[in-house]
């Protein structure tokens, strides 16, 4: 070597025979060092006992030739000319030693996780690699933790196959899940379905179908395009419905919009009718037929029932103002029915009905005469003298059915047939007992007890006639 700035000389190509090398001035006072480790390798600690471990393994040849010893015999790896034995064999246990990193690095990457495959293959290309390797070292130590590695790399490489399938199978049963919860979305009646809320979960099951593709394992080609073929179905189905729906609804509204705005125009023109009974009605049939409508659109819909609202506001408002005055003009009739009401139920109760009839009948007529009364008091007052009316009504049946002569002649006729009918019962209990058949007594006794019970209701009946 002459380049000065070199550590030690280059490798020679490992031969069995001479080769040209480096001359002695380049490798004067020179000692080889370690090679470079690879740049995934941690940095290096002091290799000097190592080193001289190493070297126990070879010697140098007479014709500086370098050996490494093994299992099967020395084997040359190379030569070394113009150095001292010394060197020689630290250049090829450097060389060595740089195959142990290799090794301790293929360690450290199976621990950190790395693919046990990958690592198996290197390490067993790495142990095929020692029977012509050019270096000095304990090779059968090297070739032992080199089966080792792969011994563990095999262990990792199966428990990874079970992790993946494993995590296979849950990616598997995600989208699976996925899927299927699009399909029941897609397949929900479109006028049963929030849109909104249906439409962000579609897009947030689309999100975690990326999130399951990128970070689970990819499914066999055939099973993943058919699981994406079924979840991108059911996402074109639900945006064809989404779209169908809304074009729907969009025809609606317009129809709606229409029908409301034609509404609008009738509640306006009624809104200044001065016929309060007839437009009420009116009124209430637009309202009917509003409801009916189809929406018109939220802001068209509020817009239009402000303007009907509205015009109804102007009709009842000025019926009210109407009513008002009308009221004002009734108080004083009100006054004077009061004081008619007061007559009427002076009357009560009801003792004599003829005479009752006679004093209800001049206030009735006074009643008329009186004229209306504000609607707010309508009812309480003809409900008071209705209340009259039915006592009088019902204290005259009274007495209609207490002074009726068929009455009477009924009641009379009915004690004569229950007399005769009693003393035929009296005479067969007699029988009955002096046959001292207790089954016939009974029967006998409970037939008269029945007549003289009937008898007795009949007679009172009579007595409150008579």
């Amino acid at each position: 070597m002459t380049d000065g700035s070199a550590q030690h000389p280059p490798a020679p190509a490992p031969r069995p025979g001479p080769r040209p090398a480096p001359s002695p001035s380049a490798l004067a006072g020179r000692r080889p060092a370690a090679p470079r480790t690879p740049a995934a390798a941690a940095p290096q600690a002091d290799r000097t006992a190592a080193v001289a471990a190493a070297v126990e393994h070879g010697r140098v040849g007479g014709d500086t030739t370098v050996y490494v010893r093994t299992a099967d015999g020395e084997r040359a790896v190379g030569q070394y000319p113009d150095a001292s034995e010394a060197q020689a064999l630290e250049y090829y246990a450097h060389k060595y030693l740089d195959l142990v990193d290799a090794a301790a690095l293929l360690e450290e990457r199976l621990a950190a996780g790395a693919s046990g495959d990958s690592i198996r293959a290197s390490a067993r290309n790495q142990q095929a690699a020692l029977a012509e390797a050019a270096v000095v070292g304990d090779l059968a130590a090297l070739a032992a933790r080199l089966e080792g590695i792969q011994e563990s790399a095999a262990r990792t490489a199966a428990a990874q196959a079970k992790e993946r399938e494993s995590a296979r199978a849950e990616g598997l049963a995600r989208r699976t899940a996925v899927v299927e919860e699009a399909e029941s979305i897609a397949g929900t009646d479109p006028a049963r379905v929030q849109w909104k809320s249906s439409g962000a979960r579609m897009a947030a099951l689309f999100d975690e179908w990326k999130s399951i593709q990128a970070n689970s394992p990819r499914l066999p080609r055939a099973q993943d395009q058919e699981l994406w073929g079924r979840f991108s179905k059911a996402r074109n189905t639900f945006d064809r419905h989404r779209r169908e729906f809304f074009s729907d609804l969009d025809k609606r509204n317009a129809e709606g919009k229409r029908i409301k705005a034609k509404l609008v125009e009738e509640a306006e023109a009624l809104s200044h009718s001065t016929d309060w009974r007839g437009t009420a009605q009116q009124y209430r049939a637009l309202m009917d037929r509003w409801k009916a409508a189809p929406r018109a659109g939220r802001k068209d819909d509020d817009a239009l029932w402000a303007r009907f609202r509205g015009a109804q506001d102007v009709f009842f408002a000025a019926r009210e103002k109407e009513n008002e005055a009308i009221d004002a003009a009734y108080g004083e009739n009100l006054v004077v029915k009061e004081e008619l009401l007061a007559r009427a139920r002076a009357l009560l109760p009801i003792t004599d009905p003829a005479a009752a009839k006679r004093e209800l009948r001049t206030i009735q007529e006074a009643w008329e005469d009186a004229g209306k009364v504000p609607r707010a008091d309508v009812s309480r007052m003809e409900g008071g003298l209705r209340e009259v009316e039915r006592a009088l009504a019902a204290a005259e049946d009274a007495e209609w059915k207490r002074t009726d002569p068929e009455t009477r002649n009924r009641t009379s006729g009915m004690l004569a047939q229950l007399e005769a009918a009693i003393a035929g019962l009296e005479d067969d209990l007699a029988r009955a007992e002096a046959s001292g058949d207790e089954k016939r007594i009974a029967e006998a006794r409970t037939a008269l007890e029945a007549r003289r019970a009937w008898y007795d209701q009949v007679s009172r009946t009579a007595e409150q006639l008579g």
